[in-house]
């Protein structure tokens, strides 16, 4: 199958290890990987600060990257969940349809279309997995605990394949982190408080590293991380499924 790959603004800026991390990971499970070097931003941002009027270029401009491929598929919630909601193009809605018909979050795509059952993957180390808002209750990639329903949690389901990895159980595991894109200005004082409960659940269970989907999230929690000075360290779930060495989580 000819897989898209759609690597958000953020990550190619910030965290290009997370891109390099889900392109090696797609191509060890057979997929042939193109990645569009015209992509740019979703339009998310601009669409959550109420300007999605001002989106057309950023719609027009995916359509025309993406149309083409069997699957598209990004290491993003939140960017992936933007996509399935609010693509859209008078001149070309037929083309954003079948996008938003075939783009998929990583771990989505993993479980639900090429449907792994193991990996070859070694991180010996206590995980505690942040499940981002965007992907829970926007893709459905877990199940939300406030339902009387039977639990589920695709990123879990592959963490449990990687050899040595202990999943380490949180007292509140679907609690918001604070994030919330253009929120954690906005509001960045509960914002902050938000993101330091989160934060303390998982240091009170003695996780060394934190994990999830989305890296903005991710990128909220090792903010505060730093500040604090905690040895805690993040990384996506891309980076732990690619099987990193294992000095990755001390460096």
């Amino acid at each position: 199958m000819k897989v898209g790959l759609f690597i958000p603004c953020y990550i190619d800026q910030f965290y290009p290890q997370v891109g390099i991390a889900t392109l090696q990971l797609l191509e060890k499970l057979g997929c042939e990987v193109d990645y569009p070097k015209g992509q740019t931003c979703c339009g998310q941002p601009m669409a959550n600060s109420g300007y999605e009027h001002l989106t057309h270029a950023c719609n027009r401009l995916f359509i025309d990257h993406f149309a083409s491929y069997d699957y598209i598929v990004g290491p993003s919630g939140s960017c992936v969940l933007h996509i399935k909601d609010h693509l859209h193009d008078p001149e070309k809605e037929a083309a954003a349809t079948g996008i938003r018909q075939r783009i998929y979050e990583l771990t989505e795509f993993l479980t639900d279309v090429l449907q792994v059952k193991n990996l070859s993957a070694v991180f010996p180390y206590k995980v505690g997995l942040h499940q981002s808002c965007h992907g829970q209750r926007g893709l459905g990639l877990a199940q939300m605990s406030e339902l009387v329903a039977s639990p589920f949690s695709k990123p879990e389901q592959l963490l449990k394949m990687v050899e040595g990895l202990e999943i380490v159980e949180l007292d509140r595991k679907d609690e918001c982190c604070g994030f919330g894109g253009t929120f954690c200005v906005t509001e960045e004082a509960v914002s902050v408080k938000m993101g330091k409960d989160r934060i303390a659940d998982h240091v009170k269970h003695g996780v060394q590293v934190i994990t999830g989907t989305d890296v903005s999230c991710l990128m909220h929690l090792e903010g505060i991380l730093r500040r604090q000075g905690s040895p805690v360290k993040v990384m996506h779930i891309a980076e732990i499924l690619n099987n990193p060495i294992h000095e990755q989580a001390n460096s």
